[in-house]
């Protein structure tokens, strides 16, 4: 990923922190030198000043297949938000786009017992519906091993993180104020929160 000097997170908890914050993503690997990519909810875990992301496929998906053998790439982006021109000091300027985004490398391995898949799954309710977890556990054996039969579970060690910040960095300091306030009035909750991101990072 293209990342200026200027447009970089400034610390590895930062980018692990928008990792949890939206943890919807996207893995790409690659197909006979085509790009596959699936949509998934993922899980950031930190164990011994490594970073693991885990998540599971349908076994259907044969992208699964691919992520053994290849690099993969995982990709957290969101939230963004037009920029218009209004906001400059100066008519001799053009629209661009603000955005955060994290993309995170590495080779994945399987999650294959039983044991490995339950606790993936559990670790999943606790961290998207707590609330759930006394269901799953209440409903029966064989029904629970039908599901997870259905899936294929794995985790990647990130061996390369990359995180970019596009807030307006570059401009001065009244034309990031007017885009803050800009967008702070906006009825866009992506646009709000690149606001908050945009005030946050000033105050830095």
């Amino acid at each position: 990923m293209y990342i200026p000097s200027f447009n970089t997170f400034p610390e590895r908890s930062e980018i692990i922190a928008f990792m949890l914050r939206y943890s919807f993503g996207t893995i790409v690997t690659s197909i006979a030198e085509l790009p596959v990519a699936t949509h998934l909810p993922f899980l950031i875990i930190e164990e011994h000043g490594k970073l693991f992301i885990r998540s599971h496929f349908a076994k259907a998906n044969a992208q699964w297949k691919a992520i053994i053998e290849n690099t993969s790439l995982v990709i957290f982006s969101e939230p963004h938000a037009y920029i218009s021109p209004a906001n400059y000091e100066t008519e001799k300027n053009v629209p661009t786009w603000n955005y955060l985004a994290v993309h995170a490398y590495g080779k994945a391995q399987l999650l294959e017992s039983a044991e490995d898949k339950a606790e993936l799954l559990k670790h999943t309710i606790q961290t998207f519906e707590a609330g759930y977890l006394h269901q799953w556990d209440a409903l029966p054996e064989d029904y629970k091993l039908k599901m997870m039969n259905g899936i294929v579970a794995f985790e990647i060690e990130v061996m390369d993180l990359q995180a970019k910040k596009k807030l307006s960095q570059n401009r001065t300091e009244q034309e990031q104020q007017n885009i803050i306030h800009t967008l702070e009035k906006s009825s866009d909750t992506n646009e709000k929160e690149i606001a908050a991101y945009m005030k946050d990072t000033k105050e830095r």
